[in-house]
């Protein structure tokens, strides 16, 4: 079954409802999206991008500003604790410990929130790319409900700081976090097997996308 169709029964999307609801699940290496109506996928799309790229793009940049070479343990440490895709009210700072990767020795920098942020821009216009485009292939009747219900994201790219600001700034629609992005898929993962009945309906609606 389609993880971002477990992930809307995890958030407690109305599936069986004939009104569209759509997920966006960022995971660590893609990003998945699924209008689902009828307890079937109206339409899905994913693409390679996902938290992996945006630890690399810190990578990149701290190597590329700074002649700092970091591992993506603390990649992902800095995007926790300072990354933003939307303008912080307070700009966060950051010490990073990495080596010299020119020098090879051990050496430290300041970071900001703001070039952090800055470093994620591509990855995250790329998948507010994808959203948009999603959005032009879904049916009118169907969009129709998006208007007003907008769409919920799941995912541990969901917690990214702001990033519901920019794609509801990019996609014109409003933008909800799941209660816990993270476990989302797990959750409905849960929910379907304690309802056979249920799974073997939403299994067959998903097999085929029309």
């Amino acid at each position: 079954m389609p993880e971002p169709f477990v992930a809307a029964v995890g958030v407690g999307l109305p599936v069986d409802e004939p009104a569209a609801n759509m997920i966006v699940d960022i995971g660590g290496g893609t990003t998945e999206i699924a209008v689902i109506s009828l307890s079937g996928i109206v339409l899905k799309r994913s693409i390679r991008v996902g938290g992996d790229e945006m630890d690399e793009a810190i990578i990149n940049h701290l190597k590329q500003a700074y002649t700092l070479h970091i591992g993506p343990r603390t990649a992902e440490e800095i995007k926790i604790r300072i990354g933003s895709a939307f303008a912080l009210d307070q700009e966060l700072k950051m010490e990073v410990r990495g080596q010299d990767s020119v020098a090879g020795l051990p050496k430290m920098i300041t970071v900001s929130s703001q070039e952090i942020r800055e470093a994620l821009m591509p990855t995250l216009r790329e998948i507010g790319d994808m959203i948009r485009k999603a959005l032009e292939m879904c049916p009118p009747e169907l969009s129709s409900d998006l208007v007003d219900r907008g769409f919920f994201m799941a995912g541990g790219g969901a917690l990214l700081r702001g990033i519901d600001s920019y794609l509801s700034r990019t996609t014109g629609l409003p933008v909800l976090l799941a209660e816990d992005p993270l476990s989302a898929v797990a959750n409905g993962t849960a929910v379907l097997l304690r309802d056979p009945e249920k799974l073997l309906l939403y299994r067959m609606m998903t097999e085929s996308i029309y």
